[in-house]
């Protein structure tokens, strides 16, 4: 059967529908670091590293209860359910936060930051349901082995990041020019818009290449567990696998509980970790071994999954650099870049659009180059592409170290960050919508959402990390320095040079393992 050309209308709802969504997040984290250092804790040194943790715990959880969300889809829910659930609980937190935001003008802070936390237990909730099951959604809408996949997902991709480029621009201004509660309440407005397009369109547009509509019912329904057998063939023997429905065993439950305890543990008690932090590090840790040990697994899929599991440890690295962009790097833009355009002063959260406006403008461009690799046969295979793009972040980190050497007293030239967000944009095209790809290949179907959630583990601990790294940002015009492992912060060039050394040594290790990592993958590219 020849390939269809184009994409499925479904690509393009559930592309308009993780707009609204994005730019309700985006929109949001674009002002929280600078309404938590301005409003809540000041933006002092213990302020900055304050609300570093505070940023790190919230973006890692939004990542970490992505596993739950996809363990009720596969089991009970489906996709459409949990998308809808998740977008309800997301527009209540952004809500919430317009009321905290609206407290914070008071001499008690108190109220507001509870407000605050409540908000952010909503957020990180309702994106635990809906994330993984858009991403999933995507690539269900087209056969097993279509070329068009990492097309496809890079498109969606887009979509993304047209609601990330509006959002800072909008929920920005509101809250850095007008008052930080109009643009959280822009944000909830933006999750209604998410959820009216969803309801209205998913029947007729989001249906499979059968015609079916996708996500009514559990994914555990969508294959059968293979027979055991030849590994290469997959002839069946007598020794076939039982067949699973997505349901964790005895076995695994025990890895799970058991492993969780005995690994938070040890983090948060041994290596005096913060408890939330314990969490995500320990659930991540233990998660990939309850799918990898699931007995219907034939050894080509554990295989494919151990790819996976692997990869997940670089993209640890990358998004824990990367997720600088809403910490210490919106702080370098506020406090130490000269701003002013045409007798403007930009806002310093108009900076996160950058990121997003580049990837509009590249995103077809890299699009088109993936498809022609492939119809030519030489398209690389998803580890090649992300070591690369580990290999452009240290390169955008090492951009502006540079630039960081000398600031002058008026602050450092926006071309610095502008750099920084070109070079860091190219990276994140080659790894993160390549490795959502990855996963849906890779994954048996009746896994599918639930390994999502697995693969957002590894951003969840990236962002956590990223929120403990943006702590140590340095503050200038304090005569005490950060300590970072025994070495001392005395500076930007320092601070921005550790990012280097983490994403450098990531792209160089991962590049090294490609060619096994490809053979593991089975001929899936």
């Amino acid at each position: 059967m020849s390939e269809q050309k184009g994409h499925p209308k479904g690509l393009y709802v559930l592309f308009a529908t993780e707009f609204w969504e994005r730019f309700s997040y985006y929109g949001m984290r674009a002002i929280f670091f600078l309404y938590m250092t301005t409003m809540l804790f000041g933006n002092e040194q213990a302020g900055i590293s304050e609300a570093g943790n505070v940023y790190g715990t919230y973006t890692g959880l939004v990542y970490l209860t992505p596993l739950i969300g996809g363990y009720v889809a596969d089991r009970y829910w489906g996709n459409r359910k949990s998308i809808f659930v998740g977008g309800l609980l997301m527009a209540l937190g952004q809500f919430i936060m317009f009321f905290s935001a609206a407290a914070a003008h008071s001499a008690d802070k108190g109220t507001a930051i509870t407000l605050m936390w409540t908000g952010l237990a909503f957020l990180i909730f309702g994106n635990g349901f809906f994330k993984p099951n858009i991403s999933t959604m995507v690539g269900q809408l087209y056969p097993d082995g279509d070329s068009r996949k990492d097309a496809a997902y890079t498109i969606f991709y887009m979509g993304i990041n047209a609601g990330a480029f509006l959002a800072p621009l909008v929920c920005g201004y509101l809250g850095e020019k007008v008052d930080f509660k109009w643009g959280f309440l822009a944000a909830g407005i933006g999750m209604l818009v998410s959820l009216v397009i969803f309801y209205l369109t998913k029947d007729k547009y989001v249906v499979g290449p059968d015609g079916k509509q996708l996500g009514v019912g559990p994914n555990k329904l969508m294959d059968a567990a293979p027979l055991g057998g030849d590994e290469e063939t997959g002839i069946a023997s007598e020794k076939a696998a039982k067949p699973s429905d997505g349901s964790f065993s005895t076995q695994q439950l025990v890895i799970l509980i058991g492993g969780i305890i005995a690994a938070f543990s040890i983090i948060h008690f041994g290596f005096g970790v913060d408890l939330w932090g314990s969490l995500i590090y320990g659930m991540t840790l233990v998660a990939p071994f309850v799918i990898i040990t699931d007995k219907s697994l034939t050894k080509i899929e554990k295989d494919k999954l151990w790819v996976i599991i692997i990869i997940m440890i670089f993209v640890i690295f990358f998004w824990m650099c990367f997720e600088q962009a809403g910490a210490s790097l919106t702080a370098f833009a506020a406090n130490q870049t000269d701003r002013h355009i045409f007798g403007f002063e930009m806002p310093a959260s108009y900076f996160q659009s950058f990121n997003a406006g580049f990837i509009i403008l590249l995103a077809p461009i890299i699009s088109a180059i993936w498809v022609r690799l492939a119809k030519k046969g030489v398209n690389p295979a998803a580890p090649y592409k992300q070591s690369l793009g580990l290999a452009f972040l240290a390169f955008g980190y090492l951009f502006i170290a540079l630039g960081s050497k000398s600031i002058p007293a008026a602050g450092a030239s926006m071309i610095w960050l502008t750099g920084l967000y070109f070079l860091h944009t190219v990276g994140e095209l080659f790894l993160s919508p390549i490795g959502l790809s990855m996963v849906n290949k890779l994954t048996p179907g009746r896994f599918t959402s639930l390994m999502m959630g697995v693969w957002f583990l590894a951003i969840a601990t990236g962002n956590k990390l990223a929120g403990t790294m943006s702590a140590l940002y340095p503050d200038p015009k304090s005569a005490t320095h950060p300590n970072f492992l025994g070495m001392e912060i005395d500076g930007l060039y320092t601070y921005f040079m550790i990012f280097v050394g983490f994403s450098g040594a990531a792209a160089i290790i991962l590049f090294v393992l490609c060619r096994k990592l490809q053979k593991m993958m089975h001929g899936v590219s």
